[in-house]
């Protein structure tokens, strides 16, 4: 069975698509893009055809990421604006230096960089204690590695809660990016065994301001919390995929006892 590409459907196609998965209408559309209800209609059916700009400017008030532009471009009959290039070209030295640096900077908390699709691209020496004893395979999708049962599930305190959290945001990134990968990724994630309660909505309990990452780790329970980071202007489809993810001790304890177990 030959599953067909984005750019092999028509663009109007694509752009209605793209429009009913923003939940926006026409009009809405319109109002956002400046550009009359009648003349995307005729886009989407086909009776008019689209300039280059005109792909672009639709792409960026339908907020597509840039894979999902070229995708656009394409089905329009125009060639691809953004590039993707692999981490480790000459291009890219930059962008895998500040990485790096900001890893060794992180150390000795744990910090990871993932991809679109949650692979680990990246990670600092921190990350070590989280990984100790877990299967490589496992590790080569932070998801995966975070919630298998053969993986950091089984010394996480607070399982439900902190999977609950990393299955929201993965159903925010399906909800932006429309990617059937990440859609198939959930719904193998969601057939892992979990024995405590996950709740719907993440409400704080009292005195809680985040929800933390609880493990136990070498002999005793860690806490942390994490930030993450994208790159603010990225023009290349591998540098606006990426995401760091630094994780920052929760309490007092933990700190003391990750700057005792470095030095």
């Amino acid at each position: 069975m030959t599953v067909a590409t984005p750019y092999q459907r028509s663009f109007g196609e694509l752009l209605r698509q793209w429009r009913e998965h923003r939940r926006m209408s026409q009009l809405d559309l319109s109002n956002r893009a400046e550009i009359s209800t009648r003349h995307i209609s005729f886009l989407e059916t086909g009776r008019a055809t689209p300039s280059r700009d005109m792909v672009l400017h639709l792409s960026e008030h339908l907020d597509l990421p840039l894979r999902e532009r070229n995708h656009l471009l394409l089905a329009a009959g125009y060639a691809p604006v953004y590039g993707e290039s692999p981490l480790a070209s000459p291009q890219m030295a930059a962008v895998y230096d500040a990485i790096r640096r900001l890893l060794s900077a992180h150390d000795p908390f744990p910090a990871v960089v993932v991809d679109r699709l949650w692979n680990l691209v990246d990670a600092n020496d921190g990350i070590g204690l989280l990984a100790e004893g877990i299967d490589p395979d496992l590790l080569g999708n932070v998801l995966r590695g975070s919630l298998h049962p053969e993986g950091l599930a089984p010394h996480i305190v607070n399982l439900g809660e902190w999977r609950a959290h990393l299955l929201g945001r993965l159903r925010r990134q399906i909800t932006l990016t429309a990617d059937p990968r990440l859609a198939e990724l959930y719904a193998e994630l969601r057939e892992y065994p979990c024995d405590q309660p996950e709740p719907e909505v993440e409400l704080p309990g009292p005195g809680d301001i985040l929800v933390p990452l609880r493990v136990r780790r070498a002999g005793r329970e860690l806490s942390f919390f994490s930030i993450v980071a994208t790159f603010g202007t990225p023009l290349d489809i591998t540098v606006s995929e990426l995401a760091i993810e630094s994780f920052y001790p929760a309490d007092p304890a933990t700190a003391a006892f990750l700057h005792g177990s470095s030095s």
